[in-house]
């Protein structure tokens, strides 16, 4: 007897349909699986088998072959247990509805017939709904992240058992539970701006980083608040967009950080890998590739601390996705293609003994140790980087006496204000993303003057044409942050004082 159910497989942030299709006949006992399984596809032989035995059902003692079709998708991961244990069933004729023609299932088994949640849940939801299915059989712990997808009914079970008698109409139909929604930070959570005393040249970039979705450095002494500043740029963000907080949501799904009900991802994400940090761990990849530390930073903030010492490799990656907001990982069977539209945040100490240019303490690294320290910059990846910051340590007498700063909410309400103001103007794209043609003086945007003395700047600064441009988009935020619809001569100053170049 011949049975079919429908399930998916990932490929990055995709889903692909699958067939799975059980074929029993005379033979030696046996289950033959084919359509390039991976390794966890191929061991599922022996957890659908005791889950099927300890559910209660009759294992059928014949030749049993499981087809992945298409044949030429490799299929990867557990989630295939359930649908393979179904196929098995209707084929014996336990499962005796056509409803599982109309669901699409996915689901890991254990040995005694329970049910695991499985990663890549949202976008296999989307792709159900896309492919037209009704209705989308699954772990319960997964319910929730699946009813994010409308038009879609999601049929949650605990049990092998379970999704036999929902199938088959034996078991009245649950609803799935309310997805919570997640990332949602207290004050408590979020590091307050005001807790930074001092370093107002550090904190009026981080509102301007944040206005305008720019890259930023911080140079500076150890001890001296680099870090510090850097772990409040989440504060100063507005909470992701619907479509946002899907795409993020989705991320982070396939790359299996949900909790059990997680439902959606609404507070932007702050990633800070170690400075050990692999090329493919930053980028993403494996075999079956994953998003990696810059996509799972997808519409949030991606910190690097002790930027030089991370490997030259590593940096190298980022060069692509800060331009272009995605990275492709390329592997001999297929390519995937993972979002990776971040904020590059970034410390680094001027030399390795961090005192190079501290009045209150003498450097002890020769200059050309100085000059190979801060080579492991490249300049392709200084020109990628809008805003730098010589951040100086603050007296512990200043620091003593000094009142607490600005919070962050009021430096949030100006961040939201100056966004809105580019949605209106610009859609979608963000100051940081401004297109060449929108910076010049025959748009109305940039005042001549500005214009002419941000080329008179750039020639004397020897800047390149890209930072020339990052330059008059840093600019555009000052002007918006100030509610100027023309970028000034002042906003071109204010801008230039954040390039690091500046003699």
């Amino acid at each position: 007897m011949l049975a079919s159910v429908r399930t998916a497989a990932l490929h990055g942030i995709e889903s692909v349909p699958v067939a799975v299709e059980v074929d029993l006949s005379f033979g030696l006992p046996a289950l033959v699986m084919v359509g390039l399984p991976d390794t966890a596809v191929r061991e599922s032989r022996d957890r659908v088998k005791a889950a099927i035995r300890n559910s209660g059902f009759e294992f059928p003692q014949e030749r049993i072959t499981v087809n992945l079709a298409p044949a030429d998708v490799r299929k990867a991961g557990a989630a295939f247990d359930l649908p393979i244990a179904l196929g098995v069933l209707a084929a014996s004729g336990v499962v005796t509805s056509r409803t599982a023609r109309n669901a699409l299932v996915i689901g890991e088994l254990s040995l005694d017939g329970s049910m695991h949640p499985t990663r890549g849940v949202l976008p296999i939801a989307a792709g159900a709904r896309r492919d037209g299915y009704r209705e989308l059989l699954l772990p319960s712990a997964n319910a929730a992240e699946a009813s994010l997808v409308s038009g879609l009914d999601v049929l949650p079970v605990d049990t092998l058992r379970e999704a036999v008698a929902t199938l088959n109409g034996d078991l009245p139909r649950r609803a799935p539970p309310v997805a919570r929604v997640t990332g949602v930070a207290t004050g408590d959570d979020i590091p307050d701006l005001a807790d930074v005393h001092g370093q107002a040249m550090g904190r009026r970039a981080l509102e301007l980083a944040a206005a305008g979705g720019h890259n930023l450095l911080f140079v500076g002494p150890p001890g001296a608040g680099k870090t510090m500043l850097a772990r409040r740029l989440a504060g100063l963000l507005p909470v992701l967009t619907r479509d946002e907080a899907l795409e993020v949501t989705t991320i982070h799904s396939v790359a299996g950080l949900l909790s059990p009900g997680a439902g959606l991802v609404t507070l932007r994400p702050f990633r800070a890998p170690h400075h050990t940090v692999s090329d493919a761990a930053l980028a993403g990849g494996g075999s079956q590739p994953r998003p990696g530390e810059i996509s799972l930073a997808h519409h949030g903030v991606l910190f690097l601390d002790e930027l030089p010492e991370f490997s030259r490799r590593a940096l190298e990656v980022l060069r692509q996705p800060m331009e272009h907001g995605a990275v492709t990982i390329a592997r001999a069977a297929r390519t995937s293609t993972f979002p990776a539209r971040f904020m590059l945040v970034a410390a680094m100490n001027p030399c390795p003994c961090g005192y190079f240019g501290d009045p209150r303490r003498a450097c002890r690294c020769p200059r050309p140790v100085v000059e190979r320290y801060a080579g492991r910059l490249s300049g392709p990846m200084r020109d990628r980087i809008d805003l730098v910051v010589s951040v100086a340590a603050v007296p512990a007498g200043d620091l003593a006496a000094a009142e607490h700063g600005e919070p962050s909410t009021p430096v949030r309400a100006r961040v939201v204000a100056a966004r809105e103001r580019q949605r209106r103007r610009q859609a979608a794209a963000l100051n940081a993303r401004l297109a060449v043609a929108a910076l010049r003086p025959s748009t109305g945007s940039v005042h001549p003057d500005a214009h002419a003395f941000a080329v008179q700047s750039s020639e004397r600064l020897a800047l390149s044409a890209r930072a020339f441009y990052r330059l008059l988009r840093v600019a555009r935020t000052v002007a918006d942050l100030a509610e100027r619809e023309k970028v000034s001569v002042e906003d071109v100053a204010e801008a230039l004082q954040f390039r690091g170049d500046t003699p």
